[in-house]
Order: structure tokens, then sequence, then C-alpha cells
């Protein structure tokens, strides 16, 4: 037990590295290249950018207050680690804008701000996402819609930017709202291809000696069903319970949190799932079958 704490602890580590890695490389994108070019990133740090904007004060104050309700938010719903790693990212990076605003920018030439801006921002935030964190509160809100309703993370993130971007209008101009708005489609892309994508559905297989607490903490935290089938073990001889469920990106990260805290010898492959027909997500009901055991979900 305290190897695997040990190699717990050196994962951690190292995905705080890269969540550091990734969110010098968002700061740098935004404060060097986009906004002295006049264009804005996607969902509340647009929003903060437009605010800045409009009544001045500091960008990276503003980015951080106008996060934290949704970290809040997050900490009800989706387990304190996830919210560690998201409020670590989103301070370290509310810092970086403070410290690279004070530095020249990189790029001068809106068509180049706009293509390596938006892949400097788009590998950052995937490095982020890929380490179960997140930049911006929509994602927060995104992840939480994704479960009560059949709309993809992709697509509320995108009903917001729309919102976002036609106001950005009014702010810097037709010209650098549609500027931004392909920023916005190229930075998407590289997320999708650092992180797997930001929609792309993940099923679980979970074989484990009891599944009754892993159902129930899957279906507490992350608001989808189990299938419990049974199974046997060829070497030990001893009966196994294969769980099956499907998660999206976002919540692979959750999921490994509830395996390790819950029973960390289960054995789990995670692999891509090309279409989903019907829906995988259900509310939170408050009881739980699990091989003909009741349980209470607190």
């Amino acid at each position: 037990m305290q190897k695997s704490s040990k190699i717990l602890n050196f994962e951690f580590c190292l995905s705080l590295i890269l969540i550091t890695l990734g969110a010098v490389m968002a700061a740098l994108a935004l404060e060097l290249i986009l906004i002295p070019n006049s264009m804005i990133d996607g969902g509340m740090n647009g929003v903060s950018i437009i605010l800045n904007t409009l009544f001045g004060g500091s960008l990276g104050v503003i980015i951080f207050i106008v996060n934290l309700p949704f970290l809040i938010l997050g900490y009800k719903q989706l387990g304190k680690k996830f919210v560690f790693k998201a409020g670590y990212g989103m301070v370290l990076f509310s810092i970086l804008l403070e410290v690279f605003g004070n530095y020249e920018p990189l790029i001068n030439d809106t068509l180049l701000a706009t293509v390596y801006g938006g892949i400097l921002l788009g590998v950052g935030c995937g490095i982020i996402i890929k380490e179960g964190g997140c930049l911006d509160g929509t994602e927060i809100v995104a992840i939480l819609v994704n479960r009560k309703k059949s709309i993809s993370v992709g697509q509320v993130v995108l009903c917001f930017n729309v919102v976002i971007y036609g106001a950005a209008i009014f702010v810097f101009g037709a010209e650098r709202a549609l500027y931004s708005l392909l920023t916005y489609f190229i930075s998407y892309k590289v997320i999708d291809m650092v992180s797997d994508g930001l929609n792309s559905a993940k099923a679980a297989f979970i074989i484990t000696d009891d599944g009754t607490e892993i159902a129930s903490e899957i279906l507490k935290r992350l608001g989808r069903t189990v299938t419990v089938l049974s199974g046997e073990g060829i070497i030990s001889h001893g009966d196994k319970r294969v769980l099956y469920t499907v998660i999206t990106r976002f919540e692979v990260s959750i999921l490994k949190d509830i395996l390790n805290e819950v029973d960390d010898s289960s054995f789990v492959t995670v692999f891509d799932v090309s279409e989903i027909i019907g829906n995988h997500i259900k509310k939170t009901p408050n009881r739980v079958k699990v091989e003909g055991e009741d349980r209470q979900i607190l």
C-alpha cells in the first residue's frame, strides 16, 4: 500500500508539472500573441478580456474572480482532486498573465497571431485537460450539463462561445471577432488532438472482486449508469465483477480517483467509443442495486 501511495504521489506531482507547462503556454499565447492583436479566447476567459477592455484593471485578477464561482460549483459536483487541479491551473494562469503583460508582443501580424496563437493556446489547454484540469469555468458547466442532458461538452462550450464572440463584435469590431472565432476553431482542433477530444466518449471495463461501492461512486460523482457482469478469474479461480460504463474524456481522471480511493487493486481498460446510441446518462437516484444488494447514496 505504501508503494502504491508513492506511485500516486509521483503521478500527481507529474500531473501538476504538466499543468504548469500548459498554463505557461496558454498565458503566453493569450498575453503575448492574441490580446496585443485585439483577439480574445472563448469561455469565461473571453468574457474577462472583454470586461478588462471596457473597464480596465488587472486581467489576471478578473479572470480568477470570474472563474471562482465555477470552481465552487465544481467542488460540490466533481470532487476535490479535479477542482484542485483546475484551481491550481487557473491561479497559475492568472499570475502568468500578469507576468507576461510586462513583455513586448511576440507577433504583430494578425493572420500569424490567429494561427500560432490558436495552436499554442490549444496545446496548453489540451495538456491541462489531459491531466484532469481546466482553465475555464465554462468547461466545468459543460461537464455538469453533459451529465444531465444528451449534449456533448463541446456543444455546450460552443453555445457559450457563440454568445461571447457575438458580444466581441461590439467591443473589438466584426473583423477582430471573426479572427478570434478562427483562433477558437484552431485551438479547439489542437485540443482535440492533444487530449483525444473534448467530446470523445470512453468506454471503461473495470474488473474487481466486488463492484458495489465502485458502481455507487461512479453513479454519485459522474451520474453514469453502470452495467455489472459476472466473470471468473482463470488464475485466481474466484468470482469477479465486470463493470461497464461510458464516460467523457474529461471524466477519465475522476474515474481514476474513484478507483484509487475505493479499490486500487481493480483492473481497468479504457478505450475510445466511435458512436453512442441511446442515453447513457442518468440522474443520480437515491439508491443503487448491484448484484441484489441495495445501497443508499448520500
